[in-house]
């Protein structure tokens, strides 16, 4: 897969490419190739990790959404030992832009749900976006209640742009089925780990990020509104989306000082992007290490635990 670059990595695209000028060279010998590859490879580290521990808000937003940024299938297939999906929410039809279902991770059994984009024109078309319709929710309120009867972890990994606004979704109750789930994961009675691997976008993320710990990927989002909605409500301006995200406090780090996460887990070099299986393995361990914590809790204890929790929100 060719790398695709944002705006403010061209610097490391013009080293990158000129590695790869090398490597097709035959006008060097390749000992003077391979000393030049070096030294160009330890300048492209050390200017990637400059300008990635100096991310704006906004470059956060777009990292969050890059195209080529690994997705809920992506980390199924890279994380779970067995992974058996189940369908549709008994009452409409079954949305595919939420995926669910029986999963192995480590030692672990858990129900992994969570939001799936797709990558290619078709498969976005097919998973609209990662945007879900209310059947959506349904089916993932189904699958955590069916976990809390065979007393097994909910897992979920958040990466929406926010719940379809269409107008066939609000028809079906697309509002109810969000509150419905907030209701539902307030007091389900068996853990819920919550992973923001991507975009957390209004409702639409919240619907699976009620839990007993919540984490944010480095370099993902979480917010009220898209900043492009942000900037377009309050100067009228959707060019100001910029200022709008950093307004917004959107990124991983200003997301756990306002204490509305519990942990932010580091990304490869230059995001997750440019290494799946490292990103996957880092959010394997982190799974697995929480739910290691979240099993050793009595059902009561974790109850009260997130009671507390949301009855905390907006309090410094």
């Amino acid at each position: 897969m060719s790398q695709n670059y944002l705006d403010f990595e061209e610097p490391i695209a013009v080293l990158e490419r000129k590695i790869e000028e090398l490597q097709s060279s035959d006008t060097l010998s390749p000992e003077k190739i391979s000393t030049e590859i070096l030294k160009l490879n330890e300048s492209a580290i050390k200017l990637t990790e400059k300008i990635y521990s100096n991310l704006s808000a906004w470059q956060s937003v777009q990292v969050a959404r890059h195209p080529q940024r690994p997705h809920f299938l992506d980390y199924v297939e890279k994380i779970c030992d067995d992974f058996d999906e189940l369908h549709g929410d008994r009452h409409y039809a079954d949305d595919r832009a939420v995926i669910g279902g029986l999963a192995s991770i480590g030692d672990h059994k858990v129900m992994l749900i969570g939001h799936e984009k797709g990558r290619t024109t078709e498969e976005k078309v097919k998973h609209n976006f990662g945007m879900s319709q209310p059947e959506g929710y349904r089916k993932a309120c189904r699958l955590m209640e069916l976990a809390e009867r065979f007393n097994i972890p909910v897992v979920t990994l958040v990466d929406t742009p926010g719940a379809y606004p269409g107008i066939d979704s609000e028809e079906r109750g697309q509002s109810e089925a969000i509150a419905h789930n907030l209701r539902v994961m307030s007091s389900l009675k068996t853990p819920i780990l919550v992973n923001v691997v991507g975009e957390g976008g209004s409702g639409g993320a919240l619907a699976l990020a009620v839990g007993d710990h919540i984490t944010m990927m480095q370099y993902a989002t979480y917010s009220v509104a898209s900043p492009e909605a942000c900037a377009s409500i309050v100067w009228r301006d959707s060019t100001k989306s910029a200022d709008a995200a950093e307004a917004m406090k959107l990124n991983a780090h200003n997301i756990l000082e306002l204490n509305l996460i519990d942990e932010v887990i580091a990304e490869p070099l230059g995001g997750s992007h440019r290494n799946h299986d490292q990103a996957a393995l880092i959010l394997k361990n982190s799974i697995i290490k929480n739910l290691k914590e979240l099993r050793s809790l009595k059902t009561t204890d974790l109850l009260e635990r997130r009671y507390e929790r949301l009855m905390g929100y907006g309090s410094l």
